[in-house]
């Protein structure tokens, strides 16, 4: 484990996959925290300031593109690697709308796919 983990903010309404995520990652070595809606991802981001965010599409209430163009469109967050998380095949034309996210994981998703994606954004 390095001197300096990342932080990664994960925003997932599924328990069991927000709960396996945060376990794969803090076994990279990475520093976790986690919310279940999107609701306070603004105070969390500015509270903990995560280097990346790993965001479910499908949240309850404000859903999770919405939450990426808002953090893609602000000048202080813009620059902070997104990877939305989706089941839904279509998300591949979320990447070409303003405000896209850095990356798209599919789910199901293997764990290698999933630490490559997240490595490649937090060297970029």
């Amino acid at each position: 484990m390095n001197f300096m983990s990342k932080r990664i903010l994960i925003v997932e309404d599924n328990r069991l996959m927000l709960e396996v995520l945060a376990y794969i990652l803090i076994n990279n070595g990475y520093e976790v925290f986690t919310l279940t809606s999107g609701n306070e991802v603004f105070s969390a981001i500015k509270a903990r300031h995560p280097d990346l965010v790993i965001l479910d599409l499908a949240l309850p209430g404000i859903k999770g593109e919405e939450i990426c163009q808002l953090i893609k469109l602000n000048k202080t967050t813009r620059n902070l690697p997104v990877i939305v998380c989706s089941g839904d095949d279509a998300t591949d034309d979320t990447l070409h709308q303003k405000g896209a996210p850095d990356d798209v994981l599919q789910k199901p998703f293997d764990i290698n796919s999933l630490i490559q994606k997240i490595e490649y954004q937090l060297a970029a």
